[in-house]
């Protein structure tokens, strides 16, 4: 009988534990924000505003162009989307002018089309652009109502927020989120407004109720913006690393690759850095203008399935050498392993001279694949040395596995089918990547 009476307490004790077993890898999508910011002016700029026409276009070019079969699902509603008061009965709602259908209609449009729909929403009094917040008397009302439209992550922001607020409305979102029976993802940016470390942040709580966390600040469409994020998350690695895994993620923020602060190069370095850093792959860009060569980084399928691996490990920088080159590293599941070489050079392409051993290599044989250019290189033992080019600001990835697995998995369709399975049939071969086998 005891057994029983523990398991009924168990059971009446209020669920704060997000238990929703939602984004065992990292979510993939596209999010308004960062291209489309706040313009809600549909009366002179109808194609860009803020409005149901813009999401709907989305949701198609997300289906028809290819997207949803690379994974990305979610379809991110931003900030900018409600009215500028609640309801009569104190619930939040959408423009009735940019939205006339109202989100549930939205959410089903989506889920037709096999996505998933995301909304933003804001811990306080209001949100970061000025439109109605959520107070700590309103979490389980704004749950419900998310729920009740059918929802499928919320983006739970802190604009005009303290600190006490903060410590009660995160933990209570995620507990009311679970509350109301949906699965609904759940993204806080709470160790955003709390300086994104330990002690300030206690990632060990902060998994127990979050899929996925903003950890430092957004991103802007600049290189500048993207190394300066780069760097805060690799400097701090030894505290974020091990906070990061299936279920659970570090969020460096959206994917700007199409837009107009990044050329090629850079285009290449962030989602290869972004997939070295099990980062969610959200997209914030116009998915009806993208340029091809933008397209083909985006939809790499070498890269995306090194971001998808199911360990879910977060890579690390192993090495900056003087010569401005870093390098990145990631283990990935059957024994394989990503790395990234990055330049900081600004001035012309550099010829890098390594072997494996020095990256802390160790087995005897390896095959390397390059995913841009699809290429594999044979290094038969970790004492051989190779050189690459890599240009300015731009990198060389690769999808590493030993030769011994190679030849153990090829029944199971392991290894040895990596490239075939995942060349990119559209990728360009990029001139002055050239690889030497010494």
């Amino acid at each position: 009988m005891l057994w029983k009476v523990i398991l009924l307490l168990m059971l009446a004790l209020p669920t704060l534990a997000l238990d929703n077993g939602l984004m065992r890898t990292p979510p993939m999508g596209w999010m308004s924000w960062g291209r489309f910011r706040c313009n809600t002016d549909c009366r002179n700029d109808p194609k860009n505003c803020i409005s149901e026409a813009l999401f709907v276009d989305m949701a198609d070019r997300l289906v028809e162009d290819g997207w949803l079969k690379l994974g990305y699902k979610y379809l991110i509603i931003d900030d900018c989307w409600s009215f500028m008061s609640r309801d009569n009965k104190g619930r939040l709602m959408p423009d009735p002018i940019r939205f006339p259908n109202g989100i549930h209609k939205l959410a089903h449009y989506a889920h037709d089309r096999k996505l998933k729909l995301g909304i933003h929403a804001n811990m306080g009094k209001q949100t970061c652009a000025g439109y109605p917040g959520t107070m700590l008397d309103q979490i389980e009302t704004d749950a419900q109502t998310f729920a009740d439209w059918e929802v499928d992550m919320l983006k739970f922001d802190g604009c005009y927020s303290n600190v006490n607020e903060q410590q009660k409305g995160f933990p209570l979102m995620s507990k009311a989120l679970n509350a109301t029976g949906r699965p609904i993802a759940y993204s806080c940016s709470w160790p955003m407004y709390r300086g994104g470390l330990p002690p300030s942040v206690n990632y060990s709580f902060l998994g127990e109720i979050c899929n996925l966390w903003r950890n430092y600040d957004d991103i802007e469409d600049s290189w500048e913006s993207v190394m300066r994020i780069v760097d805060w998350f690799f400097q701090n690695q030894a505290d974020l690393q091990s906070v990061s895994g299936p279920g659970h993620w570090n969020d460096p923020d959206m994917l700007i690759i199409g837009n107009f602060g990044l050329n090629m190069e850079q285009s290449q370095a962030q989602m290869a850095l972004w997939a070295i850093m099990a980062a969610p792959l959200i997209m914030s860009n116009d998915l009806r203008t993208l340029t091809g060569e933008a397209r083909s980084i985006l939809q790499n399928k070498a890269v995306i399935a090194i971001n998808q691996d199911p360990l879910g490990i977060q890579g690390r920088r192993i090495l900056q050498d003087e010569g401005h080159i870093e390098v990145f590293w990631r283990p990935l599941s059957k024994s394989a392993s990503a790395l990234v070489f990055l330049s900081r050079r600004t001035d012309m392409p550099y010829r890098y001279h390594s072997t494996l051993s020095l990256l802390n290599y160790t087995s005897s044989s390896y095959t390397a694949y390059d995913v841009f250019k699809d290429e594999t290189v044979s290094l038969p033992s970790v004492n051989t040395h190779f050189t690459i080019t890599i240009n300015p600001s731009g990198v060389v990835m690769w999808y590493v596995y030993p030769d011994k697995s190679f030849e153990q998995t090829k029944e199971t369709g392991g290894h040895p089918n990596f490239q075939r399975k995942y060349a990119h049939a559209s990728q360009q071969r990029i001139p002055g990547q050239i690889l030497f086998f010494l």
